[in-house]
Parts: C-alpha cells; sequence; structure tokens
C-alpha cells in the first residue's frame, strides 16, 4: 500500500500464465501496489520438447508464459522472463528422481515453493527494488502483534486452500509474502478476472506435474535416468512371493491399482524396501498406521514446541484432516500420535499441523509406526 509519503510499495507478482496468478496482479493494482509481472521459465524434459512442453498444458509450457505476457499488457505492468531451467532442475526434478528411486513419494510442489518462488524469486524481488512477492496462493497471510510473529492461515475457499504446500515458509520469508486471493472462492476469482477482459478466465487449472505435463511418470523417469528400472519380488506380510514389480519407483504405499497381481482380493502396497528392491503387499487393514515420525520440520507461530500440542493433521494434499497430538522434536524429528488409526502413510509426503484455520507448520514423513 501507499506509504505516508505517498510512494508506492513495488511488488513481484509471480505469473504462471493462469487465472489465480493474473487475478492476484490485478488485485495488487486495485489495493496500490507498484506491480511488477515476472514468471519463471523452468525446465522441461527432452522427451517433451513437443507440444506438452511447447505449447501444451502446464506452468513451464510456451504457452503459459504468453498468457502471462498478455495479461501483464492488459494490465498495462512492467513483465520479465527470469530463467531458473538450471537451478529448478536441482532443486525440483532432481529431488523428485532421488526421492522416487528410494521408494519415497516425493511433492515437488512443495519443493517448488521452497526453493524457487520464496528463495530465488525473494531474492530477484530484492534486485528489482520490490518490498514483496506475491503468488496466487489461496492462503491469508495474517501478523500477530502480540506475539511478533507473521502467520498464516487458511484461505476462504477451503476446497482450494494451499496452506498444505507453503508450511516451510520462515518468518522473513513472510514478511515479504503478499496472497491477495486469500478472501476469495475459486468462482469469485474467476468471475472478476472475467469482468476484467482477462482471457485466462476460463483457462482451467493445471492438474498435473508441471514438468511431467503428460503425466507419465513411468516414462519420465525411464527418460532422464536412462534404461529401465529393474524389476523385483512381490511378497504378502508373510513372507510370501505373490509376483513381481516393475521398479521400485512406479509404486506408493497404499497403492492398490497396477500391482498385476490375481489373487482374488484386494491388496495394498503396504512396504517399500528400496534396498532389497522390494514391495510388500497386504489388506487394507494393514496399510493402517497408529502414528509417524517426521523431519525437515518447520514450525510458524512459534520457533520450538515445548510441550504436545493437539492439531489437527493432513497427511497428503487432497487428504482430509484428523486430529493428533504433536510431541517435541527429539535429535530432529518429532512424533505424531493419531487419535485413531490412519492409513497410507507415506514416507516421503509431508504432514501438515493445523488449529483451526491457523497453519502450524510441517515436517517430512520418514516412517510410520
Amino acid at each position: 500500500m501507499p506509504t505516508a509519503k505517498g510512494q508506492k510499495k513495488r511488488v513481484l507478482a509471480a505469473m504462471s500464465g493462469g487465472v489465480d496468478s493474473s487475478l492476484m496482479a490485478a488485485l495488487l493494482l486495485e489495493q496500490g501496489y507498484e506491480v511488477i509481472g515476472v514468471t519463471m521459465r523452468l525446465w522441461h524434459s527432452e522427451r517433451d520438447q513437443g507440444e506438452a512442453a511447447g505449447r501444451g498444458r502446464g506452468c513451464c509450457a510456451l504457452e503459459a508464459v504468453e498468457d502471462a505476457r498478455q495479461v501483464a499488457a492488459v494490465l498495462d505492468i512492467p513483465y520479465y522472463v527470469v530463467n531458473y531451467r538450471e537451478p529448478f532442475y536441482r532443486q525440483v526434478v532432481s529431488y523428485f528422481i532421488r526421492e522416487s528411486q528410494a521408494g519415497r513419494t516425493p511433492n515437488p510442489c512443495i519443493a517448488c515453493n521452497r526453493y524457487m518462488k520464496f528463495d530465488l524469486l525473494l531474492k530477484k524481488a530484492r534486485e528489482l527494488g520490490a518490498d514483496y512477492v506475491a503468488t496466487g496462493h489461496y492462503a491469508r497471510g495474517a501478523f500477530d502483534a502480540e506475539a511478533g510473529r507473521f502467520l498464516l492461515r487458511k484461505s476462504a475457499d477451503r476446497k482450494k486452500d494451499q496452506t498444505y504446500t507453503l508450511y516451510h515458509l520462515n518468518q522473513e520469508q513472510l514478511s515479504r509474502a503478499l496472497f491477495p486471493l486469500g478472501p476469495f472462492e475459486k468462482g469469485e476469482t474467476r468471475a472478476r478476472a472475467a469482468a476484467l477482459g482477462l482471457k485466462v478466465a476460463d483457462k482451467p487449472d493445471s492438474q498435473e506435474i508441471c514438468f511431467i505435463p503428460d503425466d507419465d511418470y513411468k516414462g519420465f523417469l525411464e527418460a532422464e535416468v536412462g534404461g529401465t528400472y529393474k524389476p523385483g519380488p512381490i511378497f504378502n506380510t508373510r513372507g510370501e512371493r505373490l509376483g513381481t514389480h516393475r521398479g521400485i519407483p512406479f509404486y506408493t504405499i497404499g497403492q492398490r491399482k497396477g500391482l498385476g497381481l490375481a489373487v482374488g482380493e484386494p491388496l495394498y502396497v503396504v512396504a517399500i524396501d528400496a534396498e532389497e528392491n522390494s514391495l510388500v503387499v497386504g489388506s487394507r487393514e494393514e496399510t493402517a498406521s497408529r502414528g509417524l515420525w517426521a523431519s525437515d520440520l518447520n514450525f510458524i507461530p512459534f520457533d520450538s514446541l515445548p510441550a504436545p500440542l493437539e492439531v489437527s493433521i493432513k497427511i497428503r494434499y487432497k487428504s482430509p484432516e484428523k486430529k493428533a497430538l504433536l510431541h517435541p522434536p527429539a535429535g530432529g524429528e518429532a512424533r505424531v500420535e493419531f487419535a485413531e488409526p490412519l492409513h497410507a502413510v507415506t514416507p516421503g509426503q509431508s504432514v501438515v499441523f493445523y488449529r483451526g484455520d491457523l497453519l502450524v507448520g510441517g515436517g517430512v514423513i520418514q516412517r510410520s509406526y
């Protein structure tokens, strides 16, 4: 907002070419900010050089850049494209490959927010003399004057809420972050974008991982790593061999489809042993856990947790919240005790903690118990 001297605060608006980030930039103008539009040009696989990576889907596509450029022209704001191919590959794609090979299930969107949008883009904002970075995330920033801390709360549209992917933000990053779409429902976002004459108002939301626009994980991993992954045994929980899997990276805890087993009953992946190159399958009941251990923790309302805290948790982005008891970290890991057993607790995914609409923090799931 304008300063006391009338000078506008400058904001770097992270524009992906979609309706959310486009309206975000327009709202900032309405609120009196000086807005600079920036799109990150990210890495894509050589196998996707054609339609998918060129004029196809995802925020890596050239189409996304052109859409963002046209929106910036309509809004009459400066617009830049920054080349972040190399750091994106190093921080996001390599992480995805490494975790997949280890039999874990990574979340590249969380890594992208952590290392790209609120690290590299924040540095770019400083270079451009901007005070803030704004994104089209559905989340609400707040400041607790009594505690002297910046907070994150769920968006008004609970179905679109994206605080799950933002739990890594620290106090410095939150002090420089703006989320204009926090008070909006998705339908209102589209309606307001249409009223402003933005052609992206009806553009579909991206559903895939941006660097795998065809959603073919197997083809992507084989192309990037080279060759094919080694098949291995599938055992039941009694140690009996039931079949052969196609390669560890193509499975996740709780998976039912694609196992290639005909045993007369539904079976689910219970455990993945990358070192032994084997899977263990069992009944749905055998995928249940009473709790988990998490590391790489971050807390937002406080620096440390001195005593157990009752929270609601999500163990994946689309999962419903469940009650749990969060224990203080010890040795870099925190124990999370579920109020009732949860199914398919997946190493590599994030567990995120809430109290009401307040985002408490989160960490990476290491193992269940």
